[in-house]
Formats: C-alpha cells, structure tokens, sequence
C-alpha cells in the first residue's frame, strides 16, 4: 500500500517501514490498513491494525467495523482493507482501546492460507490436493510434515512463495474434517468460507427449553380455517401456510380475501438471547443438497415453529383483501393460532388444483375446495400482477437427487407449476403488506432493495445483443416491461436461455437496507421480507417491528435492536452472499464427482462466457458449469475481440458467442474444487425455424 493513498485521506505520513509511528498516546491514526480477524455476538465483523507495535505493554486496540460501505459482498475474515478509524469514548473489558472503523477501501489480499485435501498413495506418498479452483497445483509432502494427518483430511497450509521447489516451505497450520464422500463435501465450503455450523451449548439449552405457545388474550384462535401448507416434497421446515375465500362483501364483487399465516418465531426467539445472538451470526440457514445447516436448532425450526399439518402453531397472520382487478384494497396484521389441514408438495397440490388426483380419504374433506378456492384467488392476484409488470425472468434450476452415500444419483430440471408461482405470489403480497404497514406507521425497517441495472451493465447487453442481431433495448433507464418484451421476442428460440441469463447478469444484486429503493425486479415501491423468519433472520426483524409497531405483545423490536437495524442490514447482506457462494461450490463439485467417471464422453452445451483465455460453457442435461481453454479450439489461432465478447477465428471464419450451441468433450474432472475442462468437438449451426427479428415487441 503506497503511502500516497494514505495521504489523501490524512494529508499526513501514517504510514512507516516497521509499522506505525510511535505516539506517546499509543492511539492509531484517523486513516488505517486494518485485517478483519473476528465477529462478535452480534455478527459484526472485529478488526485488528495491521501492523502495531509488539513492544508496547497496551492490549491489542478493539477495532468494530461497523460501515463496510459497498463491500458487503466482498468483505470477510481475512480480508485487508483500509478504514476511517474513530476512537470510542469507553475502553474494553482488557483495557484495551475500542475503535469504530468505516471502511473506504479493500485492498488486494494475499492469503497467508489456503485448503488443501491430505493425500496418500498405494506406494505410501504424501501430497495435497487443492480445492479453490484457482488453484491447480498438487504438492508433495515430505514424512516429517505428514506427522500422524489421515488420509483425505482437509487442513489449511501456508506455503512459502519460493520459485525453487527445494527452498519451499509447507505449513499445516490446521486440521479439519476428513473428505472421503461426496456426503463430507459441504464442509470444504463451511472452512472456505468460515461458516458457523455447531451451535453453541447455551444456544442449545434455550431451544430445548422453548414450550409451545399458549393462546393468549393477543392471539386469535383461527384453528377452524383450513389452512393449507405447500412446499417442496423434501422441505424440513415450513414457514408459511395459506388461505383463501371469495370476498362475501357487496362492495367488493367479483373480489377474494386471502390470509398467509407465517410461524412466530419471535414469541421463541427473543431479542438478546443466545438463539437470537447466533441466529443473526449465521444470517440465514443453508442448504446443501443432503445437508442442512439451520439458522435456528431443530427444536425450533423443525418443531414448535415448523407448521406441520394438525397440529395448533402459533403465528402472525396478514389478512389482504382484494378486488376483481388483483389490487389490495385492505390488509391487517394478526396475532393467531392455526391448525393446517395438510402438508403438500407443490406436485400433489397441483395435481389436486387440476383435477388430476383426488385427495386422499385420509385427508381433511375441505382440503380439495380449499386448493381450488386458492387457485382461484390467484387467477386474480395475476391480473395485479399483469398491472405491475414485473420482470418475467424464469431461469430453470437443477435439482439433484442423491443416494445413501451422498453420491448424486441422477440430476432434473423439474418444471414450474402453477402451484409455485401462486405460493410465491402470496408471500410477495405479504411482503409488501409488511413494509407499507410498517411505513404507515413510521417504524425504522429492513427493507428488501433490488436497485435498477447499471449504466455499464446496460451497455454490456447492448453489445451482447448487436452481436446476436436483437432488437436492443432503446429506453435510457428501462422498466422490467422492456427486459419482458425481449424475453417474448427470443421465446421459443435458440436464443431463449441465452438472452435470459445475460438479462439476469445485468441485473443489480438485492441487498437488505434502511434506507428504501424500491425493488426493480418486482416493480414494487416498498419492499420486506417477513414470510420466512425460520430461515431468514431479515424476516425475523420485520416479525419484531410488526409486533411493537401493532401493539401486539412485549417481544417487539427493543430500542437497542432498532438502533442498530442498518449495521443489521449490512451483516445480513453479507451472510446471504456467503451462503449463495458456499452452496454454488457445493453444487458444482457434486456435479463434477458426478461427471468424474464420464471422461471422455460428449455434451451438448452452450457458451455461458467468453474470456481471452477460453470459453465458459454450460452443459444443457445436467447445467453444470465448465471451461474449454482457448488452445483446445481448434488449428487456428484466435484473439479476443472485447467490444463484441468474442474469441474470433484470425482467418475470420469461426467466431465464439455467448449463446452459441456446441458439442464439447470431458477431458478433465476435479471434484475438490469443482472444476471441469472440455474440449469443443464443433459448433452448432444455427437454427433458423424461427427468426426472432421477425417477432413484434410489445410494450
């Protein structure tokens, strides 16, 4: 870091050879490189000064970051950055001097550690094995390093930066769990990413002790509706339920009231406790395929919260009531307790709205009207939804099936049911009910904010779709209504999912804040999740701002709660990027463990992304990820061509888009890190059943 840069913050040297200058004061300068090296019981990220004086006799300086600025994505343990430091008034319980820290900028990191997989050969030699994919070289270990390691053990190495294999040094500087399955694979990105994942004791006692709700003068008894709970078929956790009836009102014709009853989880979990301290540590649960870990103990999420069919469950309710057009006329928060009727995956459930299957015998006897009177209620949400136009981006997920021994057994893209979009659509109305009560009546929020794309992001797909000879987007600063209208063009075509992903990767990332900026995606002014507080401790926050802004019991969001809801949002931003990094790792070096025995065979797949380096592409049957180096394209020679994001051909004759269909052949699998290499067979001729120019747009 060049003191220069330090300058212009300080105007001042802060900077020196052996560390910072000595003051008589033994305080830092208002402008400091700091290493995050901690969190605290909150979830705050605790940092320490790069370099301090180990002669001094005063404790380490306590330095709590509290404004990462616009690095909530990025900022994580161990990372350098440089920060605004402002000294506290109060000293910490060693004595040491407590700083506030704003950081203004992260600085390029040089990893004194990475993960490595412990190996052994038949002939008894030792090497390790990387798992970043950044990484590709295989060490090998000298006995006196091995010691007593086991075999596929995980440990964290540092090894010296020398060019001279002889003069390399390797340090085990830690001991993991042993990856010897595809079931043990989630805990490679549990220690890539520093993810708690064994609850403490004290958290432990408090789930255990938690007794089940009693009904109280602040709860409605709604036990006789027939609420009905809808989620996937392997779901361990059920946050909501639903409800629906045609709106008997007179002035309302034509119109429905629909009730979404999600678990109280803040009647258990109350603010200050150690399930509450822990829950805001993790942020979110997350989910492996095969493996969960719980942002709550099971004692909590899998039972008193979990709303399984026939038995009674403490909840807060919002009633919205509707017109003919699917606009909410009316909504109220409840205290309640239901009884669901069912538990259903959206299969059955779709299956029973179309008349495919009865209910079973066994069943409750309104379940079968119950799931009609839903679908209905949605026919009419849709109409709202038509109104709003928001973006209609449908990516297909895979969904991988495993066997006993965690290996995956076979991988389906499974369609989209109208059973998913009604559930989804409830929860979104219930989201929106959330925060414009909560702005009623004037209660701090975290609000869900998706911002519009950004101007560089536009021009990307500008380019990306000149290439592909689109229509491009005209409007400086588009509404979803326009990203929709492409959509529909390329429907249908070769260009559908191509066009489709660039759409998403265009789109800014959604983020937790204080402050309100609409949700772009959804076109929504104002925007809270509340729906899903089992597994999202965002939704627990609106759970405890509804409940003290309604009056509805003394486990509302607390003063101190309140006056740290924006150092809340950042956290949460921060956990919910960790946790879709460490699940995306996960998935693919599943896959490629899958793929692993396939070397050699043929895949259609289509370019996903394109680099002076090669090509990323991306299987079509399985949707998993891979990267065919530029060298293995063929005889000729091809160069980058950056404005069109092409490798071109130097006779001009072969060019390589995002989009474009090829046959690539396996040639290299690694499972650890989740890698796999092709190389490209041939490209695809371009289909012409159906020429996308010739599709209107309609806005």
């Amino acid at each position: 870091m060049r003191k220069g840069h330090l300058r212009r913050f300080t105007g001042k040297d802060v900077l020196k050879k052996h560390g910072y200058r000595k003051n008589r004061s033994a305080t830092l300068p208002p402008v400091a490189v700091i290493e995050i090296c901690s969190r605290d019981p909150e979830g705050h990220f605790i940092a320490q000064p790069q370099k301090w004086d180990s002669e001094r006799e005063e404790p380490f300086p306590h330095i709590l970051v509290r404004n990462h600025g616009k690095n909530n994505s990025m900022i994580s343990i161990g990372s350098r950055a440089l920060a605004k430091l402002e000294r506290q008034k109060n000293l910490s319980s060693s004595g040491a001097l407590i700083y506030q820290a704003s950081v203004i900028k992260l600085l390029t990191q040089k990893k004194e550690a990475a993960l490595y997989v412990f190996r052994i050969t038949n002939e008894g030699q030792s090497y390790i094995e990387p798992v970043d994919r950044k990484l590709s070289r295989i060490y090998p270990i000298k006995n006196e390093i091995a010691n007593d390691i086991r075999h596929n053990e995980l440990i964290s190495v540092a090894i010296s930066d020398r060019k001279r294999e002889e003069q390399r040094q390797i340090r085990v500087l830690k001991r993991h769990e042993i990856i010897d399955s595809e079931r043990s694979l989630p805990y490679i990105a549990i220690r890539s990413y520093d993810i708690p994942h064994e609850f403490t004791a004290e958290t432990l006692s408090e789930a255990d002790a938690a007794q089940h709700a009693i009904h109280d003068k602040n709860r409605q008894d709604l036990r006789h509706l027939p609420f009905v709970t809808i989620d996937p078929e392997d779901a361990r956790d059920h946050d909501d339920a639903v409800w629906s009836e045609t709106d008997t009102d007179p002035r309302n014709p034509g119109g429905v009231i629909i009730m979404v009853a999600i678990a109280d989880v803040a009647y258990y979990v109350r603010e200050g406790s150690a399930l509450d301290r822990e829950a805001l540590i993790r942020g979110n649960s997350i989910y492996f395929p095969g493996y969960v870990i719980p942002m709550l103990p099971e004692r909590i999420s899998n039972d008193l919260c979990s709303l399984r069919s026939g038995e009674d469950r403490p909840v807060l309710v919002v009633r919205m009531v509707f017109d003919v057009r699917g606009c909410k006329t009316t909504h109220q928060f409840i205290r309640a307790i239901i009884k669901s009727i069912a538990t259903l995956p959206y299969e059955k459930a779709q299956a029973v709205i179309d008349g495919k299957e009865k209910a079973n015998p066994v069943d409750d006897p309104r379940l079968e009207m119950s799931l009609i009177a839903l679908s209905e209620a949605y026919k009419i949400l849709t109409r709202g939804r038509q109104t709003r136009m928001p973006l209609e981006l449908e990516i297909p997920e895979r969904k991988l099936f495993l066997n006993d021994d965690g290996s995956i057994c076979r991988i389906i893209i499974p369609p989209r049911l109208e059973a998913h979009r009604l559930i989804e659509e409830f929860m979104i109305q219930a989201n929106v009910a959330a925060a414009e009560t909560l702005e009623t009546k004037n209660s701090p929020l975290l609000y869900r904010v998706h911002k519009p794309p950004s101007r560089l992001k536009l021009e990307t797909l500008e380019i990306f779709l000149k290439n592909l000879n689109l229509k491009k987007i005209e409007e400086k600063r588009p509404d979803p209504c326009h990203f929709n209208a492409l959509l529909t063009q390329v429907k249908n075509t070769e260009y559908d999912l191509p066009v489709s992903q660039i759409i998403l990767r265009t789109q800014s990332q959604a983020e937790y804040s204080t402050v309100n900026e609409g949700h772009f995606g959804l076109s929504l002014a104002s925007y809270a999740h509340f729906t899903s507080p089992i597994r999202r401790y965002s939704d627990l926050v609106v759970h405890r701002a509804l409940i003290r802004a309604l009056n509805l019991g003394d486990d509302g969001l607390q003063d101190q709660q309140m006056e740290r809801l924006k150092d809340i949002s950042s956290v949460l931003s921060i956990t919910e990027r960790r946790t879709a990094a460490a699940e995306r790792d996960t998935m693919d070096r599943l896959i490629a463990h899958y793929l692993s025995n396939q070397i050699g065979s043929s895949f259609d797949a289509s370019i996903s992304g394109v680099i002076g380096s090669g090509l990323f592409v991306r299987l079509l049957d399985t949707d998993a990820d891979g990267f065919v180096p530029k060298g293995r394209l063929g005889h000729e020679y091809f160069h980058y061509d950056e404005l069109q994001q092409a490798l071109i051909s130097k006779s001009g004759y072969t060019t390589y888009r995002i989009g474009d269909r090829v046959v690539v052949q396996l040639v290299e699998a690694a499972p650890l890190a989740g890698k796999l290499r092709f190389d490209l067979l041939k490209k695809e001729k371009k289909k012409s059943k159906k020429d996308p120019k010739s599709l209107k747009i309609h806005h």
